[in-house]
């Protein structure tokens, strides 16, 4: 898989996190002070103990309760617990607040992505991508600071100790076996990492199966395909299994391993300081001192282990998120881009040219004008070019050569939020949110009163189809859209649309999916609602674009015919014949 054999730059990734801690830098310096106080705190206790083993050592004397060396025993590590947790309370809206920071740049580059990037993207497999990053950001981030950095100032000072009041070989065998264990820890998580990643690609591709599936509900009914479904999801959970079962094993050599490095460390010191007793070169309070310190010194470090493996899956977890946050944004406002501010709009495409790919061109000069006020209507056979107008109206895309032009000047220089916010559109697939029927019509114009909302819904004629549903406005919509029929998708968002209000209107098959009856009454609705407002209509039914002030006949992405219905009619072309062929087959299909 591509994905596993690109080279990752962990360090990058770290230093990518640091401007997101920097805003709570207060924060930060107060829990890495709380977390220095609480290892000082811990390494002091088994100093307290040797002091409170070597006063009840029988052998010199009188036997007493060392009563402040318990109290200060006691105390070390209450201090010890409770700076640890000022620390991670301290701590926990440095974490919280990285990671709403990350995930809301993450939400609105996605956002700002191009249209080729979301038609092309496979969801079940981004938002996995996405959950897991923004889990392994917590992990990094509480872990980084507070297990790897407290160990290391856990095993310097402890190192300085057994230095100080022990014969070198004491410090130099617990280097040794540090050395001895991250160097194993290292190699062998390095080696098993390309597991990881295999798992995570894997789990990401059963996962786009499972949801693609279930977003496509109807269709597998339709063909009656749950068990091909099936079988393709189990087809992609047993390529994850077995990943996963070499990732566990290879777990569990690198955890042998670790337990038997550890084991002879304290072994080899345990049985060098009880021959130092024996010889009365060192008291029982530094025997337990020694051990005190081997137990307190390799629990953290047994734990690193487990810690630095866990960072090195954080950081492979993280490794989409970050390439998806560095995906290229196609479309971009330039420097010099200006607001478009304006209730009159006149458009005009300029031997445009264009394709979503280069080895397939849709538009071929092509050149025509909406002028402000005026209504348009594009038509043709499937696959002419005619939807791909209002992708280049929106700047979706940006055209190969030529231009498209707003009162004369290039999209390219205006705002895409401006650009947008002129123009209202009612497509031909319409997608609603899993909300409520009120949501989805004031998602036109957020803010919008309920009176507005209200009338919207009465413009578009679906006021009194919801007014007789048991929940109202209320009424949940479900995913995409799916409780309501196509009709009622496409009416709901013409009154979204009829909210917005906006100088520029769109209408891509506006009405293919109504009735007859419907049809004619959402026609003169939006004949209404389209008057003074610049108009372009991609339509099928000829019957519905009589009245346009011009018509535009495309085929292969040429225009090669324009004028008034009679005129084209009169012209007996290319617009004749799809006219002659509709009345044939609305003429059958009354029959």
């Amino acid at each position: 898989m591509a994905e596993t054999k690109q080279p990752r730059n962990d360090w990058q990734t770290i230093r990518s996190l640091l401007p997101y801690l920097w805003q709570y830098k207060l924060r930060v310096i107060v829990a890495l002070s709380l977390l220095v106080l609480a290892k000082f705190a811990n390494v002091a206790v088994p100093l307290v103990l040797k002091g409170i083993v070597d006063q009840l050592d029988g052998s010199k004397g009188m036997l007493l309760v060392p009563l402040s060396l318990v109290l200060a025993y006691g105390a070390l590590r209450l201090f010890s617990s409770v700076f640890g947790e000022l620390r991670d309370a301290v701590f926990a809206k440095v974490t919280q607040g990285a990671i709403t920071r990350i995930a809301l740049q993450v939400f609105n580059h996605l956002n700002a992505l191009s249209l080729r990037f979301h038609l092309e993207r496979q969801t079940g497999g981004m938002s996995r991508d996405i959950d897991r990053g923004t889990k392994g950001i917590a992990f990094l981030l509480n872990f980084t600071l507070f297990n790897i950095l407290p160990t290391l100032v856990e095993i310097v000072l402890v190192a300085v100790i057994l230095l100080k009041k022990y014969d070198w070989y004491f410090a130099a065998i617990t280097f040794f076996t540090i050395v001895l264990y991250i160097a194993f820890t290292l190699g062998i998580t390095e080696w098993r990492m390309h597991f990881r990643r295999e798992m995570n690609e894997l789990d990401s591709k059963a996962n786009t199966r499972a949801i693609d599936a279930l977003l496509n509900y109807e269709t597998v009914k339709y063909f009656n395909n749950e068990g091909w479904e099936a079988q393709r999801y189990e087809k992609s959970l047993k390529k994850w299994e077995d990943a996963a079962v070499k990732s566990q094993v290879s777990l569990s050599f690198l955890n042998a391993g670790q337990a038997g490095i550890i084991a002879l460390g304290v072994t080899a010191l345990v049985w060098m300081a009880a021959n130092e007793v024996v010889h009365g070169r060192m008291t029982l309070g530094d025997l337990v001192l020694v051990n005190a310190f081997l137990l307190q010194l390799y629990a953290p470090l047994n734990f690193l282990g487990f810690v630095y493996r866990e960072i090195k899956h954080s950081l492979a977890d993280m490794e989409k998120m970050f390439t998806l946050m560095h995906q290229n944004t196609e479309v971009q406002d330039s420097a010099e881009a200006r607001p478009l501010v304006t209730n009159a709009v006149e458009i005009r495409f300029e031997h445009v040219d264009f394709g979503y790919d280069r080895n397939r061109q849709i538009l071929t000069d092509l050149s025509f004008s909406i002028p402000a006020g005026h209504t348009v209507a594009v038509v043709g056979a499937s696959g002419a070019g005619k939807s791909t107008l209002s992708r280049l109206l929106y700047r979706f895309y940006d055209v190969w050569n030529g231009h498209v032009n707003i009162n004369g000047t290039d999209l390219r220089d205006l705002t895409q939020a401006s650009l947008r916010a002129h123009i209202g559109i009612v497509p031909q697939d319409t997608v609603l949110f899993n909300d409520t029927i009120y949501y989805n019509i004031a998602y036109g114009k957020p803010g919008s009163t309920r009176e507005e909302v209200i009338e919207a819904a009465k413009a578009a004629h679906i006021y009194d189809f919801i007014q007789r549903l048991p929940d109202g406005f209320e009424t949940m919509v479900g995913e995409r859209g799916l409780k309501l029929s196509g009709g009622e998708k496409q009416r709901v968002a013409i009154a979204r649309t009829i909210l917005k209000n906006p100088p520029i209107l769109i209408f891509d098959e506006a009405t293919s999916a109504l009735d007859s009856k419907t049809e004619k009454a959402i026609q003169a609705e939006l004949k209404a609602i389209s008057a003074n407002r610049t108009t372009l209509v991609i339509a099928h039914r000829l019957s519905t674009i009589s009245d346009a002030d011009e018509i535009i006949v495309m085929e292969a992405g040429r225009v090669v015919e324009r004028g008034s219905h009679n005129a084209l009619l009169e012209r007996d072309g290319a617009y004749a014949r799809l006219w002659a062929l509709q009345q044939h087959e609305e003429l059958a299909g009354a029959a």
